[in-house]
């Protein structure tokens, strides 16, 4: 009888620990999905700056189209995708374009000394760091969540109940190259 007091006890602790890490799981998706709607809120106003940006920059007429056009198929490319996978690339892109677009800006002292301008450069400025810090959130819960599903014995539970594999943020191939700079 007392043995199986003891089976009882270890069931019933099982049980509990299994309920405890379900829970975790939980606890670190939702966390994903948080952090993956902070980084859409973030790139949206940055969208949403764009269009101003644009109108700004479109008052200097010799400004090259081309960079422009290819500003605002970034920005057209980011707002109709679906999936954060399709984000996370129209992002990048629309991160390239507007480095190539403020790299142009250099070349024209009238736009730099615009205060619109400015402004809103340093408007999307700030937003790129607030997006770089929503991703380093996103990363670290994807970390976590990573660990606990990969380890034992939680790794049992992860797979009893769905828990999948997670996508870290990460950068085109081409972002990683490192910038030529030549004197």
């Amino acid at each position: 009888m007392t043995y199986l007091w003891w089976i009882g006890i270890v069931v019933a602790l099982l049980i509990i620990y299994s309920i405890s890490l379900y829970n975790k799981f939980i606890n670190l998706e939702t966390g994903i999905w948080n952090a993956i709607g902070d980084i859409d809120v973030q790139l949206k106003r940055r969208s949403d700056l764009i269009p101003n940006l644009i109108e700004t920059v479109k008052g200097y007429a010799n400004f090259e189209s081309s960079t422009l056009e290819k500003v605002i198929q970034a920005r057209n490319q980011y707002v109709s995708a679906g999936s954060f996978a399709d984000k996370t690339t129209a992002d990048n892109a629309l991160s390239g374009a507007l480095k190539q677009l403020f790299a142009l800006s250099e070349s024209y002292p009238d736009l730099k000394a615009n205060t619109g301008f400015l402004d809103l450069q340093n408007q999307l400025k700030e937003l790129e760091d607030v997006i770089q810090n929503a991703r380093r959130f996103y990363n670290a819960s994807v970390r976590d969540y990573t660990i606990l599903a990969k380890s034992f014995p939680s790794n049992i539970i992860a797979g009893v109940f769905g828990f999948g594999k997670k996508e870290f943020f990460q950068i085109e191939e081409s972002e990683r190259a490192v910038p030529k700079v030549s004197f």
